[in-house]
């Protein structure tokens, strides 16, 4: 079992994130690790390409899949994956498939992408609204003379250093 294992597993749990485990190991094993660390779905004595095909089967069910390995038999299923994610002290070829790696195999690194990852979605969302905001107001009172166009284009520069400001108060966060 990775270190801090059943950490991240309870951290992913707290996000409402459901937990399977694919594994080629013997069913009594798996089991038995997935107890351990609070895993909810367990799917023992795969192969790497049946692998693939349950993680399409629980995309065609809705489900959006991540996929951490660190083999060459996972590479295929992180390739499937929607997020594919390599351990950094796994093999070269699970490493070049996946769109996260985790350089030093801290699985804590999971939770803490997730993380950035939904802050960088509510900066994006943010960045939207205000932009849209600024110029779906500021050019329609320019085009029918209320407002000088001259104002409607400092409105415009403010909308984009607003996104910037917003996105380096992001990289500050993350820190």
């Amino acid at each position: 079992m990775k270190e801090n294992a059943g950490e991240t597993i309870q951290n992913l749990k707290l996000q409402n994130i459901k937990t399977v485990m694919l594994t080629g190991d013997k069913k009594e094993a798996a089991h038995l690790l997935a107890d351990q660390i609070g895993i909810d779905e367990v799917y023992a004595e795969v192969l790497p390409e049946d692998k693939t095909h349950i993680i399409q089967s629980l995309q065609d069910k809705g489900e959006i899949v991540c996929m951490l390995g660190d083999g060459i038999n996972d590479a295929p299923a992180i390739a499937q994956a929607d997020v594919g994610v390599a351990m950094g002290t796994g093999t070269d070829i699970a490493m070049e498939t996946g769109d996260i790696i985790l350089v030093k195999g801290d699985l804590l690194k999971l939770n803490q992408t997730f993380s950035l990852a939904k802050k960088t979605f509510r900066k994006i969302r943010q960045n939207l609204v205000w932009a849209s905001i600024y110029n779906l107001v500021a050019i329609p009172l320019a085009i029918f003379g209320v407002l000088h166009p001259v104002l409607a284009e400092a409105a415009m520069a403010l909308s984009s250093i607003n996104v910037v400001g917003n996105s380096n108060r992001l990289h500050r966060e993350t820190l």
